[in-house]
């Protein structure tokens, strides 16, 4: 599971670094790449950092559309990253 996330993570990176990333209805700012400072809480159940809650509250609005995408849904649907969101005091948005 760590090397499939860990393998996860780096594609998330390379794709943002080359400009993709997930783009769409939610708008032109969400990036899941912008997510991998958040490894260590998703993948391994960690407090997450005051990075990784910075980077969630940017990309607050893009959670339903990361959750759809094959991509990233099951890392984003995690009970770490649940729990990763709830920590940050961020609320859980209802995905339709």
């Amino acid at each position: 599971m760590m090397r499939k996330l860990a393998v996860l993570v780096l594609a998330v990176a390379m794709v943002a670094a080359c400009g993709g990333g997930v783009v769409g209805v939610a708008g032109a700012g969400c990036n899941a790449g912008q997510l991998t400072v958040c490894t260590g809480a998703i993948a391994g159940g960690a407090r997450p950092t005051a990075a990784c809650c910075s980077s969630l509250r940017a990309q607050q609005g893009c959670f339903c559309q990361f959750a759809k995408d094959p991509r990233y849904g099951r890392y984003v649907n995690s009970p770490n990253a649940r729990k990763a969101v709830s920590s940050c005091g961020i609320a859980l948005p209802t995905c339709h």
